[in-house]
């Protein structure tokens, strides 16, 4: 064995404080010899049941009481018991870092021989779809000596925290910002929902244009439209010219209008598409990182156009899973990648039969699975009604809302101009007939963020753009 792995075991034995900082992230599978495996599950199972550290002679009865265990392997593993011992004289905190580099290094070497093994086709149960993750599970492996927030002792910790001003994404639309309180937060999944043609694409498509504009790095993937259709509903946005006068415009036109934005805008926006119910969050992962090694292009937000057509990286779409099951799934991962990349992120889903001739949507209207509204941070249902439409208005109904009290603003119209791809906001006084909104003032609800959108990226910026 190498003098690392039999210093690790040695104290992994016999220094209580080593062990309780490293035994919950060592695995069997990280020492090579059958000896060093056999003594580790010894003095890892002693300590689980007994929350202590093992002496000599109780690995001794442990390992006795092995019956499957021939005559060569008994004797090398006595002998490895033998020569355990503990320094005093030894870094405790250098030890914990060569410990936590051991275990990264063993990772990736057994991910390595475990793909090779799984090209080879000599697995039955992973395919070649399965490396990535694989892959990336390995990479991630780290001590998190973090171990949870001490009510008492960290209380100075949890004051810094309400005082602290979370990194927040404005919107260009003044009661967006109410209800969220200045924005979405990074590490939050947040869904539009509406039915067929109201608009989901639409605003995800505003929104990027608006994070843009703010100049964010934007990625926006589409399961459902080509890559060209989600950028010529994103130019109709920025240039300011409706989608039918776009595709008459002339070349060196259009090209000047885009130059100007190049000159006012530091981010940048890509779009990518897969086919529809393929990819998954395995494969946005992927992308996230060839992005970063070949454009070095970080998102600061990411759009997903939309979530009923995305797959799961970790259930099959066989006819053996749900609905209600498999869409949570989906849901549950993407905030979960949003919380590894430390990015909010936006996506949509359908109404149900139901819902689709509601003019009062509810979270009971959603489509497929009631488990996404349970792990969205916010949830938002587009409404159109006929006489919405006539004054080219749209209604915001509030679902689901972790960044504010949902009961304040909970219904609102923004204006839409469905030619141009844009919402805007509409003067206080055409927000006409909402009921039990406990709409805000303009005045009370500017005291609820820092910075609106509007401060920042004066719309007149917009306009000298096109």
């Amino acid at each position: 064995m190498s003098d690392l792995s039999k210093l690790i075991l040695s104290n992994l034995a016999y220094n209580d404080s080593f062990s309780r900082r490293v035994a919950p992230f060592l695995k069997g599978e990280y020492f090579e010899s059958f000896a060093d495996k056999t003594i580790f599950h010894i003095i890892s199972n002693f300590i689980r049941e007994y929350n202590t550290t093992p002496s000599r002679d109780a690995i001794f009865v442990c390992l006795d009481k092995k019956t499957d265990l021939n005559e060569q392997t008994y004797k090398n593993c006595k002998e490895l018991v033998d020569s355990l011992s503990v320094d005093e004289k030894t870094d405790e905190t250098w030890l914990v870092t060569e410990t936590e580099n051991f275990c990264k290094e063993k990772a990736v070497y057994n991910a390595i021989m475990e793909s090779i093994h799984i090209i080879d086709g000599k697995s039955e149960s992973k395919t070649a779809n399965a490396i990535p993750e694989i892959l990336s599970e390995a990479l991630s492996v780290s001590f998190d000596t973090h171990i949870g927030h001490d009510y008492l002792e960290d209380s100075d910790q949890r004051y810094d925290f309400y005082h602290r001003v979370e990194s927040k994404i404005a919107f260009d639309l003044d009661f967006m910002n109410r209800i969220t309180k200045g924005g979405t937060p990074q590490k939050t999944l947040n869904i539009i929902m509406a039915g067929t043609g109201v608009g989901k694409s639409m605003f995800l498509c505003h929104h990027a244009a608006a994070c843009l504009a703010q100049n964010q790095n934007v990625l926006y993937i589409t399961c459902e439209m080509a890559e060209e259709r989600i950028a010529e509903r994103i130019d109709a946005n920025l240039l300011d010219i409706t989608m039918e006068d776009l595709g008459e415009l002339p070349k060196e036109v259009y090209k000047r209008k885009l130059e100007k934005i190049a000159g006012h805008v530091r981010g940048k926006l890509i779009i990518k598409e897969y086919p529809t119910s393929s990819a998954s969050v395995s494969h946005f992962k992927n992308l996230l990182d060839e992005l970063w090694l070949k454009k070095k292009f970080k998102p600061d937000i990411i759009f997903v156009d939309y979530l009923n057509i995305c797959a799961s990286s970790r259930l099959r779409n066989n006819g053996s899973v749900n609905s209600y099951t498999y869409i949570k799934a989906i849901a549950e991962e993407l905030r979960g990648l949003a919380i590894e990349r430390g990015v909010p992120i936006f996506s949509a889903t359908q109404v149900n039969r139901t819902g689709f001739t509601n003019s009062d949507m509810g979270l009971e209207d959603t489509s497929e699975s009631f488990g996404l509204p349970q792990t969205a941070d916010l949830m938002l249902a587009l409404i159109s009604t006929e006489e919405l439409e006539e004054r080219n208005q749209i209604m915001v109904k509030q679902l689901k809302n972790r960044y504010n009290d949902l009961n304040v603003n909970r219904r609102f119209v923004l204006g839409i101009n469905r030619s141009k791809m844009k919402f805007y906001d509409v003067q206080e006084d055409q927000q006409f007939g909402l009921v039990n909104s406990n709409q805000t003032s303009e005045e009370a609800a500017g005291s609820g963020y820092n910075v609106t959108f509007n401060d920042k990226f004066k719309k007149s910026d917009f306009s000298s753009w096109s």
